[in-house]
């Protein structure tokens, strides 16, 4: 009787099983991507993306796109992805320190010399299983990072040197100290600021330039209340498509696997676009009156080594950001120069 009854149990439980396994083979999935992108290479991934997801996965899971901060502003679409509310998300990284401080690292100055090398580093294999770990605690995963564009300081007063700088009241991209403490350090009054919340105050003078990268000047025509926008040295806005990892794993092992597959290869489409992307948009900028401003050597030379002699102390409080940045600086310097 033991083992007619542990063999009808065995069987039960295998006949669960293959409902189950048959039941989520059927069932269908709707996931949310969101981004303050809109018309280039960074909304065009979500897009190559969706197209990928949708066909491969024959209709079982539908990719809804929300470009131009649709979803709300940054902070409430990262949270929206902690929570398991919003699907994918693609912030600058200085916003993510508050569900990691890990991410601050990205934007260390100095770190890379140029989007070539910034693409070098951030596809080496030993980064992106570093990265891969970050905001787990919180639900969030970082697939696919990358940096769209050097940080770009668009002001009221063009800013043509150093000196400039002194008492401009700028918006940071996030709250990353190391996008703060230079700035301070070089007499300027830095804060962070959404992005949906910047515009208005540049129209209103409430502050006197903002920082961000090329794209968004152009895709919101930032032109139209300023025109001077100055290249930082050796500074590059870092941004992050972050994912819900609950929501990965609810997929199910088949089509969490195919999702992530199409994440990687929808980076095959921003890497092509992007660098054709950016000089569409500095071409654009200056077709509508605006100026782009590179600091000449002596200048660029005198801002990186007041910005860089400030890493150790930013980075000497939390040991694990230090060896994250050591980590990085390593691979920094393998790629340099290739």
């Amino acid at each position: 009787m033991f083992i007619l009854k542990a063999g009808a149990r065995l069987i039960g439980g295998a006949a669960v099983a293959l409902a189950m396994t048959t039941v989520q083979a059927q069932q269908t999935f709707t996931l949310r991507a969101t981004t303050f992108a809109l018309n280039d290479a960074n909304h065009g991934y979500f897009l190559a993306f969706k197209e990928g997801v949708e066909s491969r996965s024959k209709g079982r899971v539908k990719i809804d796109v929300f470009p131009a901060g649709q979803l709300g502003p940054t902070p409430r679409t990262i949270e929206g992805v902690t929570l398991g509310t919003v699907d994918f998300d693609m912030p600058a990284t200085g916003f993510l320190i508050g569900v990691d401080p890990r991410f601050v690292v990205f934007d260390a100055p100095g770190l890379f010399d140029s989007m070539e090398h910034a693409e070098a580093v951030l596809r080496d294999p030993a980064i992106r299983t570093r990265i891969a770990s970050m905001g787990a605690e919180r639900n969030l995963e970082a697939l696919f990072p990358f940096a769209p564009s050097p940080l770009a300081l668009l002001s009221h007063k063009p800013v043509r040197v150093v000196a400039d700088l002194k008492g401009l009241r700028v918006r940071a991209p996030g709250g990353a100290p190391m996008h703060i403490e230079p700035f301070k350090a070089l007499g300027a009054f830095p804060l962070s600021m959404p992005l949906n919340e910047v515009l208005p105050a540049m129209q209103n003078r409430g502050i006197d330039g903002t920082m961000s990268g090329w794209q968004i000047y152009a895709a919101f025509k930032f032109w139209d209340v300023a025109k001077a926008v100055t290249e930082v040295p050796g500074m590059f806005l870092a941004s992050a498509v972050v994912a819900s990892r609950s929501k990965l794993k609810a997929l199910g092992p088949e089509l969490e696997a195919l999702v992530r597959a199409e994440a990687l290869r929808a980076e095959s489409y921003w890497y092509k676009n992007s660098p054709m992307d950016l000089a569409r948009v500095r071409a654009l900028w200056q077709a509508n009156g605006g100026e782009r401003i590179v600091f000449e050597p002596a200048e660029q030379k005198k801002f990186l080594a007041q910005a860089t002699s400030m890493m150790p102390q930013l980075v000497a409080g939390n040991p694990k950001v230090k060896e994250d940045y050591e980590a990085f600086l390593a691979v920094a310097k393998k790629h340099r120069g290739k």
